[in-house]
């Protein structure tokens, strides 16, 4: 799958991990991705180290770091104007990008900061993305009703499995675009939805989008 304005993220062949347990440094392919605020400025950074073998995390204490400011900010993909989707993971916002590539989202990087996400001041609709879990379910109720009280209509979407990488990677990209059509408002399916006909090579999944959240 090709996956449309993706500026925020980079990858890095030999980024440094630090353990935590010895303080030795060793190297790990990396996916870097930028946190912004609303003005586009860079805040902070995750680092999501891979192993090199198999599309999967490295197999180390803590795969995934983030550093900066991240409270209110979020990786970034598009540019908002009126509607966008907003979730806790790169690889769930991702996931969900195959079938509607051109509809701005952003991750917050965990359900506490998906919860106090900056909204645009041109936000009409917001998708929520939530993780099936007890944390998913309080940010995704969080930042809906933060969203009404903005004037916002929010819109929750739920996943099959656990989350929308899973639903993905288990279920499959055509299972994914079914289940989010009926979720979405018409017009947006319309607007934003990309079907099996026009997208055959959605099969061939992002070696992003395949990791385990």
């Amino acid at each position: 799958t090709i996956l449309h304005e993706t500026a925020s993220l980079r990858f890095h062949r030999r980024c440094y991990y630090r353990r935590q347990s010895d303080g030795e440094v060793e190297t790990f392919p990396a996916l870097i991705a930028a946190v912004t605020d609303l003005s586009g400025v860079v805040t902070g950074v995750q680092r999501t180290w891979l192993d090199p073998t198999v599309a999967d995390k490295a197999s180390v204490d803590t795969p995934r770091r983030a550093i900066g400011r991240l409270l209110g900010n979020g990786v970034r993909f598009g540019v908002v104007d009126d509607i966008m989707a907003a979730g806790e993971g790169v690889e769930t916002m991702l996931s969900i990008r195959c079938v509607l590539p051109t509809l701005p989202m952003v991750a917050g990087l965990s359900a506490n900061h998906l919860a106090a996400l900056m909204l645009p001041g041109t936000l009409r609709r917001l998708y929520v993305a939530r993780d099936d879990d007890p944390a998913g379910d309080m940010a995704a109720e969080t930042l809906t009703r933060r969203a009404a009280a903005q004037g916002i209509d929010a819109v929750i979407l739920s996943p099959t499995l656990d989350d929308f990488n899973d639903d993905l990677r288990y279920l499959g990209v055509d299972e994914l675009r079914a289940a989010l059509r009926i979720q979405l408002a018409p017009e947006d399916v319309a607007r934003f939805m990309r079907t099996a006909e026009s997208a055959p090579a959605d099969r061939a999944r992002v070696g992003a989008t395949r990791l385990r959240a």
